[in-house]
């Protein structure tokens, strides 16, 4: 199966990022992101395609020290919370 995944832009309300981190942010979403879809697929009711113009995401939980990868993969799987297969 292949999945087509584009997230034109994603707001992290709260969150100061440095321009610097930016790239490794937005590299560890995708790569856990990746990940999890391979593991567990998709929610069956967006297996049969379409566009969600707006999606929420759970909450993350930040420790004072997060790192830009560890930042990445909580949002990717704040993210999957809402797309991926709950099963």
């Amino acid at each position: 199966m292949n999945i087509e995944l584009h997230i034109e832009r994603l707001i992290l309300d709260g969150l100061a990022i440095e321009p610097r981190q930016h790239a490794h942010v937005q590299a560890a979403v995708e790569a856990e992101l990746t990940r999890l879809l391979a593991v567990d697929g998709l929610s069956s009711r967006l297996l049969s395609g379409g566009t969600m113009p707006h999606l929420p995401a759970t909450s993350i939980q930040l420790s004072g020290q997060a790192n830009p990868i560890d930042l990445g993969q909580q949002i990717a799987g704040a993210v999957h919370g809402r797309i991926g297969n709950p099963e």
